[in-house]
């Protein structure tokens, strides 16, 4: 009996062992089952922000929008003639320009003009539509008018007084506006890149620019200057004349062609047109452009110099070299007839390289 009663206890005894190692283990399993929850909760507490948005803003929402606007927010933006910094926030849709030839640069650039100076018509002579309006003269354009257009983008040149004090009011009342000096062909260049970049037509910049510049650097490969030639370039207006040097964009295009200005050696016939200088110097050719009424500026070259008995002695007049230059390609800015104009001249000083 006795031995009996031992088995059984010890049958007992491996039930109630079994038994405890089963429950240790499953509070071992609960233990880190709770341990997984709690680190969810500490990692993600109440009082933050959505992952999400964390990771897609990275800041609060209202600090972005008291962000300033970033260059990438505005349509264009670009450095005008003055150093200013020019930002466009949209495509502009009404544009006025103050400049006949700005004016005729912006069309060349596929733009379209609500507004315009009267420079437009009386000396380059081109067509705008009925719609847009003269807003004055370049000199002395009409304020009030270009205002009530309620531009987006007015063109405008530094060398214009009037246009430097308009500019005041246009940034007063938040209309973009710039400045382009435009001399030499380069410039007119690059303001015509600027342009097709704000309307979008790069095609236009590589016909009516980069074209512009293939027929120029054609024209200058021919030359091979051995002697250069002198001359004289005169600008000639109903009052008088002047003796015009580097400033003149003519002047720049006699100056890459190879010759040499007499004007460059006696600066003093740039405030007076000596004749007793230009007698001394005898340059090769002379040639003439004329300001305001043509018919009235070559009067007055017959009234003054020419009267002097020995301008006829000089060589250019004696040669057929005394030339009256045409006044699209050499007075006003020739823009996209820049290549025109050097020709012409190298025709003239060069014949024998063109024919």
């Amino acid at each position: 009996m006795i031995n009996i009663d031992k088995r059984l206890t010890r049958n007992d005894l491996m039930k109630k062992t079994a038994t405890l190692l089963f429950m240790l283990l499953m509070i071992s399993m609960f233990a880190q089952v709770l341990a997984g929850c709690t680190y969810q909760v500490e990692a993600m507490p109440d009082n933050e922000p959505d992952v999400e948005l964390a990771f897609n803003t990275n800041i609060e929402p209202d600090v972005v929008e008291n962000e300033p606007k970033t260059e990438n927010e505005y349509y264009y933006s670009f450095t005008d003639s003055l150093g200013n910094a020019v930002k466009l926030k949209e495509k502009p849709q009404k544009v006025v320009s103050l400049v006949g030839s700005y004016a005729e640069t912006w069309l060349l650039a596929g733009g379209e003009l609500a507004g315009v100076t009267d420079d437009v018509i009386s000396q380059r002579n081109i067509e705008i539509p009925s719609e847009s309006i003269i807003v004055g003269t370049i000199k002395d354009p009409n304020l009030e008018e270009v205002i009530a257009l309620s531009p987006d983008f007015v063109l405008l040149s530094p060398d214009v007084e009037s246009h430097v004090k308009i500019s005041e009011t246009l940034e007063k009342s938040d209309i973009a506006h710039a400045f382009f000096k435009v001399e030499h062909f380069e410039e007119y260049l690059d303001m015509l890149d600027i342009c097709t970049d704000i309307t979008g037509e790069k095609e236009l910049y590589k016909k009516n620019g980069l074209e512009v510049k293939r027929q120029i650097d054609e024209v200058l490969s021919r030359i091979d200057v051995k002697e250069a030639p002198e001359i004289l370039f005169i600008r000639a207006f109903s009052s008088g004349a002047k003796a015009k040097d580097d400033d003149n964009f003519a002047c720049r295009i006699l100056d890459d062609l190879g010759t040499v200005n007499i004007a460059s050696k006696h600066e003093s016939i740039l405030e007076e047109l000596s004749i007793e200088e230009v007698i001394q110097e005898d340059p090769d050719y002379i040639f003439v452009v004329t300001m305001g009424d043509s018919e009235k500026a070559i009067q007055a070259l017959k009234d003054g110099i020419e009267r002097n008995p020995a301008w006829r002695k000089l060589s250019a007049v004696k040669n057929d070299r005394y030339i009256v230059l045409p006044k699209e390609l050499f007075h006003y800015k020739p823009n996209a007839r820049w290549g025109e104009s050097y020709e012409y001249l190298a025709r003239i000083l060069y014949p024998e390289k063109f024919e």
